[in-house]
């Protein structure tokens, strides 16, 4: 039982780093101003893309995090 515990915690803390990095990514690129890249009156194509990055950005950063976590629990494997 303790493994499937442990798998479960693990797929809940990747949900909620993925949604936590998505959402902060999100945020962050509210600053930049892509409405200029784009020609007027294509607001849910900017939307899109302002979607898009954040998912893109935000599951990159989640996953880097994720496996950095993963890889510190597994050093001590090399002691043993």
């Amino acid at each position: 039982m303790e493994v499937y515990q442990t798998l479960g915690f693990q797929a809940i803390f990747g949900l909620v780093s993925h949604i936590f990095f998505i959402a902060i990514t999100f945020y962050a690129l509210q600053a930049f101003r892509l409405e200029q890249l784009f020609k007027k009156g294509k607001v849910f194509q900017i939307q899109l893309i302002y979607i898009l990055l954040s998912i893109a950005i935000g599951s990159s950063v989640s996953n880097f995090l994720l496996d950095f976590s993963n890889w510190s629990r597994q050093l001590p494997y090399i002691f043993s």
